[in-house]
């Protein structure tokens, strides 16, 4: 069989945009399905879900920790979910206008991708986009388009949500409300350079994320202010984010990525086919030994489209 991520990587950046394109267009394709096969196998990264309200400096928050992971040696891949044109439905930001990141450099790489009609924050591709990112790096970051309180789809995709909140603008009160602390694994509170609303503000939150430890397997959320403009909380927030997947590996079992994995697989068949087609395939969702969700999905989309007979 064809070694489609070693080719990936011979090609650089160019080919790996090229490949995150023809997910997008051709989803179903075997050339499409072989290569998110072997990129389900071969995961290794460590996903971060980068998400809070519009406005929060959740792109400064990141353009201030990618210097800081290279620094380290660390590859680091970045998939910017962006508001979607009326007219294209492509994502209105570019990586560039997002991130400023030098070209040369092979160990990072951004794509924007558009959230289209989506309301919880992620883009209809984001799954197969991260999947292979994350077997390409060390490192993925998901950063989603920013709706407030409806983005939570994050928490069946990355392993690592880290929630932004700002000061003085209400925010930890209006997570209490929602119910959203149920969400984060760790939570930011930026602009830490405004001084005493931004220490009220961690105080607030960590009232609200003091009862998610049950939640979270015996992991308590942090909170933690960060400047972008100054680099206060920096590096601890960095060492936070490595502390979390220590946590992960001690605790997570194969029952976890395949409660997950049948979410993914759910959520994209109710997006293609709606509820009826969700409910007709619910005994195919399972994946047995040696089958990935891409190669079942393929399998599930023939079925339903009426090609190979009624499901």
């Amino acid at each position: 069989m064809a070694d489609y991520l070693a080719a990936l990587v011979q090609g650089g950046k160019s080919a790996l945009a090229q490949a995150l394109a023809q997910i997008e267009i051709n989803p179903d394709s075997p050339a499409t399905i072989a290569l998110l096969d072997q990129a389900w196998a071969a995961m290794s990264a460590q996903v971060i879900g980068l998400t809070g309200p519009p406005g929060v400096g959740k792109s400064s928050l990141l353009a201030a920790l990618l210097p800081i992971w290279r620094g380290r040696g660390l590859r680091v891949g970045v998939i910017a979910v962006d508001p979607s044109s009326r007219r294209t439905g492509g994502a209105l930001l570019g990586d560039r206008a997002r991130l400023k990141t030098d070209p040369d450099d092979q160990g990072l790489f951004v794509r924007s991708m558009a959230a289209r009609d989506r309301l919880g924050g992620l883009g209809p591709q984001t799954l197969a986009a991260n999947v292979l990112m994350a077997a390409l790096f060390d490192i993925v970051v998901i950063e989603t388009v920013g709706v407030g309180q409806s983005e939570t789809e994050i928490a069946h995709l990355a392993d690592t949500i880290v929630f932004c909140i700002q000061p003085g603008s209400g925010d930890s009160i209006q997570f209490m409300k929602a119910g959203i602390v149920e969400v984060p694994h760790i939570c930011v509170v930026t602009k830490a350079d405004l001084g005493a609303p931004a220490q009220r503000a961690v105080m607030d939150a960590s009232g609200a994320f003091s009862l998610a430890e049950e939640v979270h397997a015996g992991w308590l959320v942090p909170v933690t202010a960060v400047s972008s403009a100054t680099g206060e909380g920096l590096e601890d927030l960095v060492a936070t984010i490595s502390r979390h997947r220590v946590h992960l590996d001690a605790v997570r079992n194969s029952d976890h990525l395949r409660q997950r994995t049948r979410y993914w697989m759910q959520d994209l068949i109710r997006d293609r086919f709606g509820r009826e087609g969700l409910a007709r395939a619910e005994n195919l969702l399972d994946l047995g030994s040696g089958t990935t969700p891409f190669s079942r999905l393929a399998h599930i989309s023939t079925a339903l489209r009426g090609d190979v007979g009624r499901v």
